[in-house]
């Protein structure tokens, strides 16, 4: 016989009435006073190496983060009320950039924990999934110069057939490789002292033609796009490991071949070849389970080859290999759909087949953009999203075919598809323009297809 009965609480001003049932509480009624009610405010932190950091919420409630993971704040808000989490001191030893993604809102009626704290610094080593030879070179980058030196035992051998993507997640310790002929998605562990590659376990299984691979930043969800299949693999991470997440493959459009969330991981966008469009889907922030937006997918230009996203999520570019062109788009928040800007697409002379973001969100990079084997910089205006020349272009390999640029933004990396080797260029303060470092380029296996740079 179940046994129901209920409990009256008085606590602060709010009468509350829990429903008991066989001695286990399955709801609670708000008698009166409920808008007093606290909900929590907190969410994930990467990236942290340092120490020091110190988040706020409106203006106080300091907490002292000491490590990547979950956090939350001492004091609740009250229902109906703002939140707004900010740094208020940033990380040293070393010193660090962190970045606050959905850190704002009101609080209605339930806790929320998807605030998204991503912290930087200059990046350390660099890794290249080389199809050809269908293995992995790593390098140690020298922070001051850019100079790559190769890591002992590079390139380390893959454990699939065709390396054609490759993704480090963002605290650092795990590298993701998708295997385009084997139909998998290996795991490795980094070693933080070299950026040597083990593998974790053995390769994952996708769908069919795995291209391109991306983690979220959350460190969460690992999502994989299968080209021949038009669908997207996701994955739960748990030490390297991946557990492939109840509903996938979720279906994209035709020929995905690239991807990427935005920064606080509340969308992932799908770059779809063949159709020639961006898909667009919701990620379930609890299961990282997938569901198209409204409006999905969204137009792109002939041949949609990669896709950057700005670092504060205002703004996505989409090369288009075909159009020779660059499609902008600023992103709506509240649904993360793509509006074009005006005068979008931008031409960009040759077919670029990839494009990045610089973590200032001041200029794009088109590898192969301008005239074939050359590297392009184009400059963002802040208030549209709108693409000018920042200047002339550089001169890479024989098919730049990979973009990746530092977290402090000092470096661009180019992986040079037919030419087997890395063009690496400083950034200009202010300029956005790049000139290759002393020693460039550098080299790497045979058909190096991406890269990857933490």
């Amino acid at each position: 016989m179940i046994v129901k009965f209920y409990q009256d609480d008085q606590r602060e001003g709010i009468h509350l009435r829990t429903i008991i049932r066989t001695g286990l509480a399955i709801g609670l009624i708000c008698l009166g006073g409920c808008n007093n009610l606290k909900y929590q405010v907190g969410g994930t932190v990467t990236g942290l190496t340092g120490s020091g950091l110190v988040l706020e919420n409106n203006g106080g409630d300091n907490l002292n983060v000491t490590g990547n993971g979950g956090f939350s704040f001492g004091t609740g808000v009250t229902n109906g009320d703002v939140f707004s989490v900010t740094v208020a001191t940033e990380p040293s030893n070393p010193t660090q950039t962190c970045s606050v993604h959905n850190g704002s809102g009101t609080i209605d009626k339930a806790a929320f924990t998807h605030v998204v704290v991503t912290c930087s610094q200059a990046a350390q080593y660099a890794w290249v999934a080389n199809q050809t030879s269908s293995d992995i070179s790593a390098y140690a980058i020298d922070a001051t110069t850019g100079f790559l030196t190769p890591a002992a035992d590079s390139p380390f051998a893959a454990n699939g057939m065709t390396p054609t993507g490759i993704a480090v997640d963002p605290n650092g310790q795990y590298a993701y490789v998708a295997y385009n002929a084997s139909n998998t998605v290996g795991a490795y562990s980094i070693d933080s002292t070299s950026g040597a590659l083990s593998a974790v376990g053995l390769p994952t299984a996708t769908q069919t033609g795995p291209v391109a691979v991306t983690v979220d930043p959350t460190d969460s969800y690992v999502y994989v796009a299968n080209q021949t299949s038009n669908s997207v693999s996701a994955y739960t991470v748990a030490a390297g490991a991946l557990t492939e997440i109840s509903g996938s493959p979720f279906a994209v459009g035709n020929g995905p071949v690239a991807l990427s969330t935005d920064p606080g991981s509340n969308y992932l966008y799908v770059v779809n070849f063949t159709d020639g469009t961006v898909s667009v889907l919701a990620i379930d922030p609890t299961t990282g389970a997938l569901s198209d937006i409204a409006g999905s997918p969204f137009g792109a230009g002939i041949g949609a080859s990669s896709i950057a996203i700005d670092p504060t999520g205002t703004y996505a570019y989409v090369a288009n290999t075909g159009a020779a062109t660059i499609s902008a788009y600023a992103i709506v928040a509240a649904s993360g759909a793509l509006t074009p800007v005006a005068n979008s697409p931008f031409s960009t002379g040759s077919g670029a087949e990839s494009v990045a973001v610089d973590p200032a969100g001041a200029h794009v990079y088109a590898a192969n953009a301008n005239a074939a084997n050359e590297v392009a910089a184009y400059t963002i205006y802040p208030s549209t999203g709108a693409l000018t020349s920042s200047g002339a272009s550089v001169a890479a390999g024989a098919l730049p075919i990979s973009v990746a640029i530092d977290p402090a933004g000092t470096f661009a990396y180019v992986a040079n598809g037919n030419s087997n080797d890395l063009s690496v260029y400083a950034i200009g303060t202010g300029t956005g323009l790049l000139s290759a470092v002393g020693g460039s380029p550098f080299a790497t296996d045979q058909g190096p297809r991406s890269i990857a740079v933490h």
